[in-house]
């Protein structure tokens, strides 16, 4: 069955909100029984400098995880459809440390990232959600 952005973004928000690797794991089989397939990776640091190792953690999970294959089309999807979403936390979390996850879900050429950030500084903590979608070609 095919869904559209909104359901392939729910399954994407919900790995990133995931607390252990037994609920991703659940949530992962879940989803691919619907023909979605799906990932997350734990992320931190501080917010500017982390970004590179971010973006490059959201590149090796949705590879390693089968959601895309190795080339410039789905790496550049990821790429940049998760540095939109981390575009869209900037005001909350510049300048400050950042942890938390990335989910990433993928039905057929509809790509899309979340990032669920918690922002600290001191005892002062916030979140943070950044949401993006991009098209690549499936390619079985």
């Amino acid at each position: 069955m095919n869904y559209g952005t909104k359901k392939i973004a729910e399954a994407a928000i919900k790995m990133a909100l995931t607390e252990s690797r037994e609920e991703e794991t659940r949530l992962k089989n879940k989803y691919a029984d619907l023909g979605i397939r799906t990932a997350a990776v734990d992320v931190g640091g501080e917010y500017i400098t982390s970004i590179k190792r971010i973006i490059e953690r959201a590149i090796v999970a949705a590879k390693r995880e089968n959601v895309i294959k190795e080339n410039h089309f789905d790496e550049g999807s990821i790429a940049g459809a998760t540095k939109e979403a981390l575009a869209q936390v900037m005001p909350k979390a510049l300048g400050l440390n950042v942890g938390g996850k990335i989910g990433i879900a993928r039905q057929n050429d509809h790509i899309i990232v979340a990032v669920f950030l918690g922002v600290g500084l001191l005892h002062l903590d916030e979140v943070a959600i950044g949401l993006s979608h991009r098209a690549s070609p499936f390619v079985e």
